[in-house]
């Protein structure tokens, strides 16, 4: 059926509107038995007018008219109900030409007197012929609707599944300018620390300048990382974490690291799931990260700790003992760190403390996935 659907639609207009106007005028011709000039002059314009059907439908069916008086059953009449019908959304106009059709068929010609009987069976057999090509053709519509439906259909889902791709691009790159600033940021801002203080600690003219070059370096890092930051959280939410990721078995290590003076105490139970573990780790390097670039020659202490069926992290540190390094910031650690503890349920807490230090405390469920 599709086959023979294609090969119609292959077909030219002109080439179809010859066709029927043909048949129609083939049909009038073996049916009409000795026709005068009025007939043959009223089914010419009919048959004529099937060529401009298309647009012309109500106007068409009532030229062919005069054809259904003249014969019982007319292809012309036939050909224009279909058209009408294809076209026409208007029911009752519907209705109204198949009774006309159906009037024309049964009614006599040349006019005269006919028993009521057989003209009332001629009626209902002409309203049944005349309402078959409209229920055609209006199946046809409602076929065309249901094919224009289903394409607005199809093209909404592959417009939502566009959307959701990038909503899902979106919260990759969020998670990645979210990986970056955690484990690069961490990394650099420690060279650059180093670096300024072995400049100002060495005597020696070439290590002073290495030393000036590492710091520089590690300045335009991170005032790139920050741009590139701002740029992959321009749009996104929440996601999945990306593996391989840090838990609390390295955060000795990461307390090793940091370049400060570091009291690690306090302990959480062995049923800390994956995602709390990496969030409390994420919190103590931001934390460290901060004290190293806002608060130099400060001591810090992180502890772990648990609370009911909450357990948690606090990071405090004391007042600076010596001016901070200029060091750029992206000032989405927090954010990010807050975006972690609102997904596990949880709670960040943040302000400087009566000393003249800063405290980091985080707070999560233990029940959290």
């Amino acid at each position: 059926m599709s086959r023979v659907r294609a090969v119609w639609r292959r077909v030219p207009t002109p080439v179809i509107d010859i066709v029927v106007v043909a048949v129609a005028a083939v049909d009038v011709r073996l049916n009409m038995w000795e026709p005068t000039r009025l007939e043959v002059a009223l089914a010419a314009v009919g048959c004529a007018a099937l060529a401009f059907r298309r647009r012309f439908p109500l106007g068409v069916f009532l030229l062919t008219l005069p054809i259904a008086l003249m014969q019982d059953v007319a292809v012309a009449v036939l050909a224009a109900l279909f058209t009408l019908a294809e076209r026409s959304r208007n029911r009752r106009l519907l209705a109204v030409c198949v009774a006309l059709s159906a009037v024309a068929s049964s009614t006599p010609w040349p006019l005269a007197e006919a028993g009521r009987t057989m003209t009332l069976v001629f009626f209902v057999y002409g309203l049944a012929t005349s309402a078959a090509p409209v229920l055609f053709g209006q199946l046809l519509q409602a076929q065309r609707d249901l094919a224009r439906r289903l394409a607005e259909i199809e093209e909404a889902r592959e417009h939502e599944r566009a959307l959701h791709a990038q909503a899902v691009l979106a919260r990759e790159r969020a998670q990645l300018a979210r990986e970056m600033h955690d484990v690069v940021s961490h990394q650099v801002s420690l060279i650059a620390v180093r670096a300024g203080a072995l400049q100002v600690a060495t005597k020696d003219t070439d290590a002073k300048e290495a030393a000036r070059t590492i710091r520089s370096l590690s300045v335009t890092t991170l005032d790139e990382l920050r741009t590139m930051v701002t740029l992959l959280r321009a749009s996104g939410g929440h996601a999945t974490e990306l593996t391989p990721q840090p838990t609390l078995a390295d955060l000795r290590k990461l307390v090793e690291s940091s370049g400060t003076h570091v009291e690690l105490s306090g302990e959480l139970p062995p049923a800390v799931g994956t995602p709390a573990q990496r969030a409390l780790y994420r919190t103590v390097q931001e934390a460290l990260t901060n004290v190293r670039k806002h608060a130099p020659g400060a001591t810090a202490c992180v502890e772990l700790w648990q609370d009911g069926d909450g357990i948690g992290v606090t990071v405090t540190n004391t007042s600076p003992t010596r001016p901070s390094l200029p060091l750029p910031g992206s000032r989405q650690g927090l954010v990010g760190l807050r975006e972690r503890a609102d997904i596990l349920r949880g709670t960040l807490e943040t302000g400087p403390t009566a000393e003249g230090g800063y405290r980091v405390r985080l707070r999560i469920p233990l029940s959290a996935d």
